[in-house]
């Protein structure tokens, strides 16, 4: 059940990635992004939190690539565990410590959780028959066996997973299984392993799962345990006959190993004691503490083993805490596709970091802005630059720098002395004032899309704010009143560098700089946005302006592009198939009188809300420069009333009026779909035409 007192400590775990090759943007907007911002997000409150990570180096995975290159297993670990850790180093991840499983401390923790379960007799032991390559001589688990899924019919499932449906399998399960290692059909060979029987623990796992967390964990992980558990759990298999990985630490575990899967999540214990013995802490409140919360940030294919598994152990064992929430994500795709290390269909992490130095913010905030947080979603590299371009230089960035700007130009850099404020300024600071409960509201609900976007919301603010009362027309008639109106502005913009650090903490850290405030409550404290007290006083001097965010050019996105299509064709020489595009045939000819009789305009949609009781309705008030009016269009399951707010479109003003669920809808919005569904707007360009402008 959900703890209803508020947790004395947080362990934040952020799955281990495999050292078989480096980090992509699948696994930071999976994972390790939603995951920083909630670790940052709560040290601002002054939360004590540990955030720990680490390299999971066993498995088949790692014997493979190492296999594949021609040297060690431990050369391979050596290599990819160097460049993950740097590259979540740069990019700004904020583990508390960052382990790998190659370390004694961990081989010692994952062996003792082995020994002292199987000295209580929680294993069964069992000779089964198992595949086996004849000609390499090995037995075939994992990854080392592919075949056809019994569940789903996919024909490229491993032997421990399905990539395709999710379903975890074992290596017999499959249909027509092929070795890896030499493409030959395996025989079956018996062999001994040690299973944990989860069957013993379905009862335990029903009452805490599929009752205490029904209404608190996110539909996506309950949904897959209640089908795991309904569907009668069997025993799993926690040895392995493989030559790479931890011993099996008893008597009959000769040339055997622990499955990945049970000593891999015993890694948030043991980097949890390496932070502690470097830091001279105690690591056991943090795993065995009562008022300790504890959660599992993870991508979808790995909820069974942190939902039901790894709590199994944890139960068996009998003095760790469980998890109190699992906030696993969907699926990111790149350009249509589905991301795929093994064909290098990839934005890796370690290139970006070169490509485009000091922005790593910008992709944090793309990745967040358009998180898989319920479905799949695509990344684009023209979506990164739109919210590059139109998000954070032309909102954010442009608000901040016309507040430092006027502020060096009017006052020498001085925060200056407000005089009477106004309605309008009351309601401007008192909206500030609700924007870290706002925000706050999302992250504590693990929806770092919709924070993200309330975060920009609160830039929008101040840009409206600064655009309605034109400090730099008023000063020509009323200097006392811009020291009002640049007196908000200051406390807005200060408010942006405490509430934008969990999400960009590169810009806060330089926006902090630029407002001088690394020695003030800002520099720590969430709640100081709350209070009545202004967070930069009359007489503060800040510094010069600086620019947070710089335009991203077409030719960088065209580079981006052009490396990917350079992989599509290696791909597509080597075998594999490029992606079949339906385009829909040509409608009947009209001629140009009717296309003339179309009146397109650019607009900007200023509010948007589902409709209530439908999935795919949006109601929205676009202001078309005519006139302000409503448009009702079928896009809810593709767009977040937030991604809309604020956004140029191309609307259809002249369509007959037509009502839908009783609301009349007086236009359309034009959008293309593509290859994936998804759809897309037909935009002007958003720095272009201003609204009410026609399009031909």
């Amino acid at each position: 059940m959900a703890q209803e007192t508020s947790p004395k400590r947080y362990t934040i775990t952020a799955a281990l990635p495999y050292t078989n090759g480096p980090i992509h943007i699948g696994h930071l907007a999976g994972v390790y992004v939603p995951a920083d911002i909630y670790s940052r997000y709560l040290r601002l409150q002054g939360k004590d939190v540990l955030f720990v990570c680490g390299s999971d180096e066993h498995g088949v995975a790692i014997s493979m690539k190492a296999k594949k290159e021609g040297v060690t297993p431990k050369e391979i670990i050596d290599k990819y565990h160097g460049i993950i850790k740097k590259s979540f180093a740069q990019f700004g991840i904020s583990f508390d410590n960052y382990s790998r499983t190659s370390l004694p401390v961990h081989h010692e923790t994952a062996s003792g959780f082995f020994k002292k379960l199987y000295g209580q007799n929680d294993f069964i032991e069992e000779t089964t028959e198992q595949l086996y390559d004849e000609e390499a001589q090995q037995f075939l688990a994992d990854r080392f066996v592919v075949g056809t899924c019994p569940r789903c019919g996919h024909e490229e499932a491993y032997g421990d997973q399905c990539e395709n449906c999710g379903s975890s399998l074992n290596a017999t399960d499959l249909i027509n299984p092929k070795s890896t290692i030499t493409g030959s059909v395996p025989s079956t060979k018996k062999t001994k392993h040690w299973f944990l029987p989860l069957d013993r623990y379905e009862d335990f796992l029903r009452e805490w799962i599929l009752v205490a967390h029904k209404n608190d964990w996110k539909p996506n992980v309950y949904g897959q345990c209640k089908s795991w558990i309904d569907g009668g759990l069997e025993p799993r298999a926690v040895t392995r006959d493989l030559d790479w990985g931890i011993p099996v630490p008893v008597e009959g575990g000769e040339g055997k190993v622990l499955y990945v899967w049970f000593d891999a999540p015993i890694g948030y214990i043991s980097s949890s004691k390496e932070w502690a013995e470097r830091e001279g802490k105690d690591w056991e409140p943090y795993w065995k503490g009562k008022d300790t919360k504890l959660l599992h940030f993870i991508g979808k294919d790995n909820i069974v083993f942190h939902c039901i598994i790894f709590p199994s152990i944890l139960k068996a064992h009998g003095d760790y805490i469980l998890p109190e929430n699992v906030p696993a994500n969907e699926f990111l795709n790149l350009e249509g596709n589905k991301l795929s290390t093994s064909k290098n269909w990839a934005v890796w992490l370690h290139e970006y970091l070169v490509e485009f130095p000091d922005m790593q913010d910008v992709l944090r905030y793309t990745l967040t802005a358009n998180a898989p947080e319920t479905k799949d979603n695509d990344f684009t590299w023209k979506d990164f630059q739109a919210r590059n371009n139109n998000e954070l230089v032309a909102i954010f960035g442009n608000f901040v720098n016309r507040v430092v700007v006027l502020t060096n130009k009017y006052y020498d850099g001085q925060v200056p002395m407000p005089g009477e404020l106004s309605d309008l300024d009351r309601e401007t600071l008192n909206q500030l004032r609700k924007y870290p409960e706002i925000i706050s509201s999302s992250i504590e609900r693990y929806r770092f899309r919709e924070a993200s976007q309330e975060l920009m919301n609160l830039a929008r603010l101040g840009n409206k704010y600064l655009a309605d009362e034109e400090p730099w027309k008023v000063i020509k008639e009323d200097e006392e009143r811009v020291s009002t109106i640049m007196f908000v502005a200051l406390q807005i913009a200060a408010g942006l560098a405490v509430l934008c650090e969990p999400f960009l903490p590169f810009t806060s850290a330089k926006l902090k700089t630029i407002l001088n405030v690394r020695s003030s409550a800002l520099e720590t404290s969430w709640a100081s946005v709350f209070t009545e007290e202004a967070l930069l006083p009359s007489g503060h001097q800040i510094g010069k302006a600086e620019l947070l965010f710089r335009k991203v050019e077409d030719s960088e996105i065209e580079a981006q592009l052009d490396k990917l299509e350079a992989t599509k064709k290696s791909n597509a020489s080597d075998g594999e198939p490029t992606k079949n595009i339906e385009i829909m045939p040509q409608k009947d000819t009209i001629t140009y009188d009717d296309f003339s009789k179309l009146d397109m305009r650019v607009g900007t949609i200023i509010e948007a809300e589902k409709m209530p009781k439908t999935d795919k309705l949006m109601v929205m008030q676009v202001d078309t420069g005519l006139d302000q009016r409503t448009i009702v269009s079928g896009i809810a399951e593709h767009f977040t009333p937030e991604e809309l707010i604020g956004r140029k479109v191309t609307v259809l003003i002249n369509l007959a009026p037509r009502k839908l669920r009783g609301t009349e809808s007086q236009g359309m919005i034009l959008l293309a779909e593509g290859a994936d569904g998804k759809l897309v707007f037909v935009n002007p360009d958003e720095d272009g035409p201003h609204n009410g402008s026609t399009i031909s």
